[in-house]
């Protein structure tokens, strides 16, 4: 060793190691991004009392790993969630950190506020908001944020600025609590009565992304309810779609005096269809044949359609009821008049195709109801007062949107047929942040997750792709 000094070889260190001593060249380097010095040794080989420096293998010197968090998953629901975070803070200053950590855990799996604390550990603070997630801070965040309509109506008319046709439908779930006053019984499916509350979601037609959601308090298709969502988003100039169990010569007019437009489907009995008859006109629609007619009628105009795959699943149906003697011949004869016929009556002057179109586009708002519901499992709750429930209700929503957005990046990729918005958040949360100490170690993200991304074009790990 005084050789190679004495030859002028610097930085030379010399570590006990057990019983052993073991000479590295250390230096250090600067790194731009954590902006300090970080120690690099080079390992050269062991000193022995009678040979001196032995150059031989390699000796690794363990490496202590304090911490490891998923990575991938909490950046990409972060990207997703970009635009809504200034929001957030701008209309809940005090609790933003809180809704944004339990939004995302959310997003990635059902969490109760007994376990939110404990599962933010296990990922990533990609915006090191360090929320308080202690029971007790989130029941007085859930309580705070449902009292605040004015901070929830503020995003939710962020998520409304573009898009002109919405479809709004109505939908419930039960509390186990008997404290909620919004909450009239109902019945569930195992025909237990239970405190119901009711809820009205507004999803965009064109892209499917929910833009509001709320908690009204009476009678589920009460036309109440669209007067306080028309009121608060300030839906004037839009298309509203609505389910044929909104139809009611009251709610037309009650959107004709708001100068709402709207596309309405009538029930199956009413005298409407009297007043408008099949022509001519044909269109496909998924390979199936769609007849029309269109007339004016009522104040209103009318489209009348007749699916003919439709009428004959109805005829069908129609006979087995007839075979299990339900109904008479008779009967039958008089439903199938109007089998697989529907009747839409919107206040717009189009194609009839294109008034189908719209019509077809209120399974969006179906669907987001099915997640909230079953992928979420936001329908769970035990929380004890209107307000907490307004929170619950406003913080899943968000947790709903996170995955309409990502399912939205899946189809725009034509990767919808082979992930799902879970399960691609499962792939990224196999890339993880190793660290020991201060030090962030080097960590191999999977390949598959790597391609993914690419295919995403979400650029998450940009350093791993050039």
């Amino acid at each position: 060793m005084a050789a190679r000094r004495a030859a002028g070889e610097k930085c030379l260190e010399i570590k006990q190691i057990a019983n052993g001593h073991y000479v590295y060249r250390s230096t250090s380097i600067w790194n731009k991004t954590e902006k300090k010095r970080h120690k690099v040794s080079t390992y050269l080989g062991k000193l022995d009392h009678e040979l001196g420096l032995v150059e031989g293998k390699r000796f690794v010197e363990p490496v202590r790993v304090t911490s490891i968090k998923e990575q991938g998953n909490a950046q990409l629901l972060d990207r997703l969630f970009e635009d809504v975070v200034p929001v957030l803070q701008d209309a809940f200053p005090q609790h933003w950190p809180e809704i944004y950590s339990l939004a995302v855990l959310r997003a990635l799996a059902p969490t109760s506020m007994h376990l939110a604390e404990g599962r933010w550990e296990k990922i990533l603070d990609v915006r090191e908001v360090r929320p308080n997630l202690d029971p007790r801070r989130l029941s007085e965040m859930f309580q705070a944020v449902g009292l605040d309509r004015f901070g929830q109506a503020e995003l939710f008319q962020h998520l409304n600025m573009g898009g002109e046709e919405l479809v709004y439908d109505l939908s419930s779930f039960f509390s186990r609590s008997n404290e909620v006053n919004m909450a009239e019984k109902g019945q569930n499916k195992d025909h237990i009565h239970l405190p119901q509350i009711n809820l009205a979601l507004l999803c965009s037609a064109e892209h499917g992304l929910p833009v509001m959601i709320r908690a009204p308090p009476g009678s589920v298709r009460d036309v109440a309810t669209i007067y306080a969502s028309v009121k608060e988003m300030g839906l004037e100039g839009k298309v509203l779609i609505l389910d044929r169990g909104f139809f009611g010569e009251n709610v037309m007019e009650f959107l004709d005096g708001k100068g709402l437009s709207y596309v309405l489907p009538a029930r199956r009995n009413s005298d409407l269809y009297d007043l408008v008859s099949l022509g001519e006109d044909e269109f496909l629609y998924h390979d199936r044949i769609i007849r029309s007619g269109k007339a004016s009628g009522d104040g209103h105009w009318l489209y009348r359609y007749e699916d003919t795959e439709m009428r004959l699943d109805e005829e069908r149906n129609l006979l087995r009821v007839v075979n299990e003697g339900k109904i008479s011949r008779r009967e039958k004869k008089e439903r199938m008049g109007r089998a697989g016929h529907i009747l839409i009556v919107p206040d717009l002057d189009r194609e009839p195709e294109d008034i189908y179109l719209l019509y077809e586009r209120r399974d969006k708002v179906e669907k987001q109801f099915d997640v909230w519901k079953s992928t979420l499992q936001a329908d769970r709750t035990w929380l004890r007062d209107d307000a907490s429930i307004f929170g619950h209700v406003f913080v899943s929503f968000l947790s709903l949107y996170l995955l309409a957005r990502l399912e939205q990046a899946l189809r725009q990729a034509g990767l919808l047929s082979k992930y799902s918005a879970r399960r691609t958040l499962d792939e990224y949360s196999k890339a993880y942040q190793v660290r020991s100490g201060e030090m962030e170690l080097d960590y191999e993200v999977p390949k598959k997750v790597r391609e993914l991304d690419q295919k995403l074009g979400l650029n998450i790990f940009p350093k791993l792709q050039s």
